[in-house]
């Protein structure tokens, strides 16, 4: 198995217009078949390094590899590769094209010019996977946000990407639906599927995630399993990012011993949880 999917190596990208570049020097290694975390505050550079993970932008200076190979930005090899590295946007509505909810499973599957009965199997197979049979004729627009960004995961998973790239996915939805996708996210993981999630919420990171990256000024400043990451309290307290709650009591200077032995097994069984 490849041990890298994606890998950054010194990447600069500067938005047209923009005083100062979004991500500089950026060097970052996804490893194959893991649940990784991408934290940082907004600016820092996570949805840009979205963009140019599937070719959607095009670096000014550095190399983008996939699978070991450096990305050509050819339309044959880029149409390949999405089909490889799929992207949820935080917006659903971004990324939502057809008018009722089968059409619009469907619509990435067309478009690689797949014989019918093929679509149509894999069609109903998403449909089933993401629990949207009931809502297969229903028109998009009609829809919750949470029944949306059910979709526009069902959008890609139905390409059967090795990669999937998912930018705050949690984003508005309320407790119900955040367990539901966590839950979906959690057998497309164990399906196979390599999965990078961008986000803010610190307490989902601390007991989903494999693995973190956290980014500063389009840079890479740290990286580790998240024992390793949260126990750098100083360095993430400077970026002004905070720590999850169970590590916030831990590092608790008001706690005596005794509270501080309890907090420790009530962490470890959080993280195992």
């Amino acid at each position: 198995m490849q041990e890298y999917l994606l890998e950054f190596e010194q990447v600069y990208y500067t938005y047209s217009g923009a005083q100062q570049s979004s991500l500089n020097g950026l060097t970052l290694k996804i490893p194959s078949g893991k649940k990784c975390a991408l934290i940082g505050q907004n600016g820092c550079g996570k949805t840009t390094l979205f963009l140019l993970a599937n070719g959607l932008y095009k670096p000014n200076a550095g190399t983008i590899r996939w699978c070991g190979e450096i990305l050509r930005y050819n339309h044959n090899y880029l149409s390949k590769l999405r089909q490889k590295v799929g992207l949820v946007f935080q917006d659903p509505e971004q990324q939502l094209v057809a008018s009722t909810v089968e059409e619009d499973i469907s619509y990435g599957l067309c478009n690689l010019n797949l014989p019918n009965k093929e679509i149509q199997s894999r069609v109903e197979q998403a449909l089933t996977e993401f629990g949207l049979e009931d809502l297969a004729q229903r028109p998009v627009h009609h829809l919750s946000l949470g029944q949306k960004k059910r979709i526009s995961i069902a959008d890609i998973m139905v390409l059967q990407p090795q990669l999937l790239l998912l930018d705050e996915p949690t984003a508005y939805l309320d407790v119900k639906h955040t367990r539901k996708l966590i839950k979906i996210l959690k057998r497309i993981h164990g399906n196979g599927t390599t999965l990078l999630m961008a986000t803010h919420d610190l307490d989902l990171v601390a007991r989903w995630a494999d693995w973190i990256f956290v980014m500063d000024e389009g840079k890479l400043v740290l990286e580790g399993t998240p024992e390793d990451v949260f126990m750098q309290c100083d360095l993430l307290e400077k970026l002004d990012l905070g720590l999850p709650l169970i590590y916030q009591f831990l590092f608790d200077k008001n706690l005596s011993s005794e509270e501080k032995t309890i907090v420790e097994k009530l962490r470890r069984r959080f993280l195992k949880s």
